[in-house]
């Protein structure tokens, strides 16, 4: 009787640590790598890149970030998360907003008017 007793209690041990480990194993981060554009992140690719691939510049800190010789249409994805947003700011600094761009969205722009895009806490 002990030996069936133990046996049952070693076999739910063993379908209970199974069943642990599936559930890991398909565990999804809250963001994902999208086209090259790492997890918590805003990123822009290169002029005329379609579809976007390989970003040329990444960026991960909230506010303003300046742009220079961007010009032509370009992706624009945000890969942040937890709500936040970005912007295309036709002014340095963060100056001149548009339309907020939701997390795990991306619009395709002419930058050759954006100066800066903010990134924007939720």
């Amino acid at each position: 009787m002990h030996r069936m007793i133990r046996g049952a209690a070693a076999f739910a041990t063993a379908t209970a640590a199974v069943l642990a480990m599936s559930g890991a194993a398909h565990a999804r981060p809250a963001a994902d790598p999208w086209a090259g554009c790492p997890d918590g992140a805003v990123c822009v690719y290169p002029q005329n890149q379609d579809p976007a691939r390989s970003p040329s510049l990444v960026f991960y800190s909230y506010g303003p970030h300046n742009l220079s010789n961007q010009v032509g249409r370009h992706w624009v994805l945000n890969n942040q998360y937890g709500g936040a947003t970005a912007s295309l700011c036709t002014g340095y600094n963060g100056a001149g907003c548009g339309a907020p761009i939701a997390e795990g969205t991306g619009v395709y722009a002419d930058l050759t008017p954006i100066n800066s895009i903010t990134l924007n806490r939720p």
